[in-house]
């Protein structure tokens, strides 16, 4: 069982109430390793130091979403562009690849397919 201590609005502010957490699930949540990075604003006015650093880290256009594992040189590059990117931390069981993200984004159907003609005369 984890004891955390957690700050509570109270009258008496400044004093820390314990507060117990508990995990059901029995294991501990999976790490995180990845940064899911996503660029919110557009480039074009900068400079082509800053349009490198995104073609580096592997976005061309906005609201597009690419994820890296942490490293060194990914914090960096993440660092140079922050005012334009997103970045959260997920865990390896998050990352998408693109076509993967292509599938998810992809409207329902709208219909089912009961049965069809095609097959019977066969």
């Amino acid at each position: 069982m984890a004891t955390t201590l957690v700050r509570l609005a109270s009258p008496r502010s400044g004093i820390l109430h314990k507060a117990v957490a508990r995990s059901y699930s029995g294991h501990a949540p999976e790490p995180n390793t990845h940064f899911k990075i996503t660029l919110r604003r557009s480039a074009i006015a900068l400079g082509e130091r800053k349009k490198e650093t995104l073609t580096a880290l592997g976005l061309h256009r906005r609201m597009q979403t690419v994820y890296h594992a942490y490293t060194p040189e990914a914090a960096g590059k993440i660092l140079k562009v922050k005012e334009l990117v997103e970045v959260k931390n997920v865990p390896a069981s998050a990352v998408r690849t693109q076509s993967e993200q292509r599938w998810e984004r992809r409207a329902p159907r709208g219909y089912s397919i009961g049965s069809s003609r095609l097959r019977r005369f066969s």
